[in-house]
């Protein structure tokens, strides 16, 4: 592919004063229309050393207003980085709705170094799966994104390197890593012909630049960027927004099957004096495996969903009463705020992510996205829908990453939820409200779509384990056995 582009395209300084004045006006014009629309744009620079991206990048921004966009640079990963998902740092990076983020390399620069270097040996890399998946996600949900190689030939780039090393201002820039990719120019072209191919999808196209001539480099991602940004200002111009709806009573069928939540025993109970044995002895299990936990730089994840009133809050309570509170946190996930609301539906649990060694414990989770959302039609039809496929994904990513992951769903059945709404009514008034009587309502349009949830989201990596829980005493015991089974399970791996 790479071999067959003509690197000798120029634009005379003529044509370049008739076309480029012109585009730099356009843009400004469309960036402030995109802001407007809340569009958010992801441009992404990838290419040769030496090629240009940081001119490139600088000509770009003296086009644009400099409150709606940022640039990031992406060097050497710190610890913190290190210590997390790899996709973790990027999703952090990630504009809100109206906003633009130009990355000098991306997420790109790990799967070509470890390509080339032959950190990650074979052609079926994780790595590639995990930016698909990240590239659709964001331009399902609305992010313009652009992506450019600059492209250069072996001769022009050592002639550039040259350039660069004598002149004293600039000697810094070319360095061993320079230097070796030039060596090594032939199994890096092989290595980017490779990533070009795989990650060139319908929904994130690469554009490669041929950069030899300033002007010509210039122009053409001063187009590209105006054409992107243009065809979805037109698309939300001209498409109705989506829809947002409730989800309506389902008919009584005399064909509707027996699901799992059907079929789960809510008579299980277990007396005082056995539960409080065995919940100290799982206590002390659990304050053991958190330290072998962070010993062995393990993350766990725990995501607590269930019914209003099912005890999660109680639950969540004794379990981190065995724990060290230097090495967890407990995240209570409510209504998202409006910067939230901005951003992929996503992007506050991946900034949430525990660190390698720490425990995270989710009360309510992403999980709210096909639940809540699509009851109470929070989100669109197509939003919800796709949201199993990206969950999925995103705990693939995580466990792929070495976290162990614990999904424990809270039941309860419609008479035990009545009388422990009645009991707080008495004792806890502050613990329910309006909202809770309102859900209660839509009892049946939740356990439909709790049963969907189960079924679509249960992995094999990131199984659910549904918790008994009309007797408090038997859920908790189960739920911290579940979590200290499965730590340390994780730490046998």
């Amino acid at each position: 592919m790479l071999e067959l582009i003509d690197l000798d395209r120029e634009i005379s300084k003529e044509q370049y004063d008739q076309v480029f004045p012109a585009m730099e006006a356009q843009l400004g014009q469309c960036q402030r229309e995109a802001r407007a629309s809340g569009v958010p744009m992801v441009v992404v620079f990838e290419g040769w050393d030496a090629a240009g991206k940081g001119t490139l990048i600088n000509r770009l921004a003296l086009a644009l207003d400099p409150r709606g966009f940022k640039v990031c640079t992406n060097g050497t990963s710190d610890e913190g980085e290190r210590l997390r998902p790899w996709l973790w740092r990027y999703w952090n990076e990630l504009p809100a709705a109206g906003a633009m983020v130009i990355f000098d390399r991306s997420w790109y620069r790990r799967l070509l170094e470890n390509r080339v270097e032959g950190e990650a040996p074979g052609r079926d890399r994780p790595e590639y799966e995990d930016i698909q998946e990240f590239e659709r996600q964001l331009t399902d949900s609305g992010v313009v994104l652009v992506k450019f190689w600059l492209h250069i030939s072996r001769k022009e780039q050592k002639r550039r390197l040259r350039a660069l090393a004598k002149d004293p201002d600039t000697a810094w820039r070319v360095g061993k890593r320079e230097r070796r990719q030039h060596r090594h120019y032939d199994e890096w072209l092989l290595a980017v012909e490779e990533m070009l191919h795989r990650t060139s999808t319908p929904y994130a196209p690469w554009t490669v630049v041929e950069a030899t001539q300033d002007r010509f480099a210039r122009v053409k991602v001063f187009e590209t960027v105006l054409t992107a940004l243009r065809q979805e200002l037109d698309r939300r111009a001209n498409e109705p927004p989506p829809k947002k709806r409730p989800m309506p009573l389902p008919d009584d069928s005399p064909t509707r099957r027996q699901t799992v939540l059907d079929r789960v025993d809510l008579t299980l109970s277990l007396p005082r004096p056995t539960y409080d044995q065995e919940l100290g002895k799982l206590q002390e299990r659990l304050f053991e495996l958190e330290h072998r936990l962070y010993t062995a730089r393990v993350p766990a994840v725990i995501v607590y969903e269930g019914w209003d009133a099912s005890g999660k809050g109680g639950n969540i309570r004794r379990l981190a009463a065995g724990l060290d509170p230097r090495g967890y946190e407990v995240i209570s996930i409510a209504a998202p705020t409006a910067e939230e609301l901005a951003h992929h539906y996503l992007w506050r649990f991946w900034r949430r992510v525990p660190k390698a060694g720490h425990i995270a414990i989710f009360d309510r989770s992403w999980y709210g996205r096909v639940l809540v959302e699509r009851v109470e039609g929070f989100c669109t039809d197509d939003e919800w829908r796709r949201a199993y496929r990206e969950i999925n994904e995103f705990e693939r990513q995580l466990t792929q990453f070495g976290t162990v992951m614990v999904k424990l769903w809270l039941h309860i059945d419609q008479d035990e939820q009545l009388r422990r709404f009645e009991a707080r009514k008495q004792e806890k008034r502050w613990k329910i409200g309006e909202e809770d009587w309102r859900n209660r309502e839509k009892w049946r349009q939740y356990e439909i779509a709790v049963t969907e949830m189960l079924e679509r989201t249960s992995t094999t990596y990131a199984p659910w384990t549904i918790v008994e829980a009309n007797d408090k005493l038997y859920g908790r015991i189960k739920s911290l056995r579940t979590v200290a089974d499965a730590i340390e399970a994780g730490l046998k791996t």
